[in-house]
């Protein structure tokens, strides 16, 4: 299957000439095939990648890929491959996306039932699963005592083996390496919020994006 993915990535590069503008198409297709592929260079996965960070954005915060509404279904034929059949819809407009619905409860768990209308179990889809959302918020400072003092709460937002998306309480301890959260040894005034996303792309390559607020 992997041969096969540069030749789908690269119609996608080529699609400026030959697609219909971004908003004519669901954009989470779109976002999956341009995932998959490192984000390869064309209108449509720009206009992709844009709308999987302003998703990440506050306020507020939705999981910046919602592959339920990328209709899977509608193109597929017979057995295609994972891959072929992603590349198939990402384009299509002729099946409205369906809503993103978060069920009410408790901020620190948040699981968003909807998933994948087809099978993604599949290790192609692997790409989706890697995806982590990290809302970080931390403070730190010494008090008039001479006490160090600090706050901080971090929610890790993921995907499950359908695409289906959780958001759940984390730690500090969890946040990735990648991201520009540190504390300071010295106890010295700290302040930080972001919004941290992680991915891996279908060849295993590592990305990321962080935006703070």
């Amino acid at each position: 299957m992997k041969p096969l993915l540069p030749a789908l990535l690269l119609g996608v590069g080529l699609s400026t000439v030959t697609v219909t503008p971004a908003a004519a198409y669901p954009v989470d297709c779109a976002i999956l095939l341009c995932l998959a592929g490192g984000w390869p260079a064309s209108a449509e996965c720009a206009h992709a990648r844009a709308v999987f960070i302003r998703r990440i954005t506050p306020w507020p915060i939705e999981p910046p890929l919602q592959i339920w509404n990328c209709p899977m279904r509608a193109s597929f034929r017979g057995e295609p491959r994972p891959i072929e059949r992603l590349f198939d819809i990402a384009f299509r407009r002729d099946v409205p996306p369906k809503a993103l619905s978060l069920p009410q409860g408790s901020a620190d768990l948040i699981v968003v039932d909807a998933q994948a209308d087809v099978d993604i179990s599949d290790a192609a889809f692997d790409f989706v699963r890697s995806i982590r959302v990290f809302e970080i918020t931390y403070q730190q400072r010494r008090s008039s005592d001479g006490d160090c003092n600090s706050w901080g709460t971090v929610y890790m937002g993921s995907y499950g083996e359908q695409g289906d998306y959780t958001r759940r309480r984390s730690n500090i301890s969890a946040v990735p390496a990648a991201s520009d959260f540190g504390v300071p040894a010295n106890c010295g005034s700290y302040w930080h919020r972001s919004v941290f996303v992680e991915w891996r792309d279908y060849e295993g390559t590592y990305g990321h994006e962080e935006v703070h607020y």
